[in-house]
This record gives structure tokens, sequence and C-alpha cells, in this order.
């Protein structure tokens, strides 16, 4: 009959080497497949969640046309594309005409009449086929020429979104004001593109 200290310690000897053998690291030569059942749920999620941003999805843009002045061609309008939030609201859309031309596109010529210091407050349409344009005092501060191309590029950039038969009314600060058409005269508005025939391309 052994002693019981000896009893002891084979027990002791047989629970360590079962837990070694639990413990030990997998000697396999290669990957081995895993039954479903030991997965975590969420690592069989066909569609794992993405990682949430602030840059909105290239699907939330929309293009749209706006108007600048080729000096290469006696400064005749020039739609280039633009990239505004859908729906493409029409403040957003003459936001980006007054954002200006693209330094590429600068070197190649286009510019605008409208100074960078001009701000869009409002844009609606107020009526049917009417869009009312309200700008900041720096659009009433354009003179000479430039005023006439400055309101040919709005109302051309409206127009491309909303449709050639579309007038536009022109307000500084909220105040009506009288713009200058291709015939020279002044006009309280509404205007159109085919008051601007002489700039177009």
């Amino acid at each position: 009959m052994r002693p019981r200290g000896a009893a002891v310690v084979i027990a002791v000897v047989a629970i360590v080497a079962v837990v070694a053998t639990g413990c030990a690291i997998p000697t396999q030569s290669g990957p081995s497949a895993i039954a479903s059942s030991r997965v975590p749920l969420h690592l069989l999620d066909p569609h794992p969640p993405t990682t949430t941003t602030t840059q909105p999805r290239p699907a939330s843009y929309v293009p749209v046309k706006v108007f600048y002045l080729n000096a290469n061609a006696n400064n005749q309008l020039q739609p280039v594309t633009r990239y505004v939030n859908a729906p493409a609201p029409l403040v957003s859309l003459i936001d980006a005409l007054l954002v200006g031309p693209s330094t590429g596109e600068s070197a190649s010529g286009l510019t605008t009449a409208i100074p960078t210091d001009v701000a869009v407050l409002s844009a609606t349409s107020t009526a049917p086929n009417v869009v009312t344009v309200n700008f900041s005092n720096a659009f009433g501060l354009i003179t000479g020429t430039a005023t006439e191309q400055a309101v040919a590029q709005v109302v051309a950039t409206v127009a491309s979104e909303t449709g050639v038969g579309t007038g536009v009314v022109f307000e500084i600060e909220g105040q009506r004001t009288s713009v200058p058409v291709s015939n020279g005269s002044l006009v309280a508005g509404p205007v159109y593109v085919l008051d601007f025939l002489n700039l177009a391309p």
C-alpha cells in the first residue's frame, strides 16, 4: 500500500498534466476548419458594419453646370461641371458658381466677372418659371461691362438647372434691383438667357 502523501503527489501531477494539455500551443502544420458553433456570432455576419465617416458618400453628389467667361473667345459664356449635394438646391448651385474657376481652368482662359467677396443670401422659386436670387451688397458694387457679364453668368447657371425658359429676378440684401442686359437697358427683371445672346458660345 502506497503512502497517502505519494497518492496526493500523483493526483496533483495528473491534474497539472491535464491542464497543460488543454493550454498547450497547437503544433499542427496547417490550418483547420472551425465549427460555426464555436465562431462568435458577429463574425458570421455577411454584412459587417462599415466605418462611420463624416464625408458624404459619392452618390450624394450630383453634377451641375455653372458658367464662366472664356477670355480666349471674346468672354463668351462657357459651362463647366461642378458637383453639389443632392438634390442640388439653387443656393448650392450659385455657391458653386461663386467659387470661381479652378487653377487649371484659369490657366486655360476661363475667368469670372463676379468678385470673390460676393455671397448669395437666398435663391428661391418665387413664381412659375421665375427664380429670385438675393445677393450681398458686394454684387451691387460690380461696375461697367462686368455687371452685364456677372448677371449673364448667374442667369445661364440658373437656367441650366431649371430650364432656359426660367427668368431671374435680382435682389441686393433683399431689395429688388435692376440689372443690365445685352441691349444696354436696365431691367427690373425677370431676365432670361435670351437677353444675353451676345455672350452665348
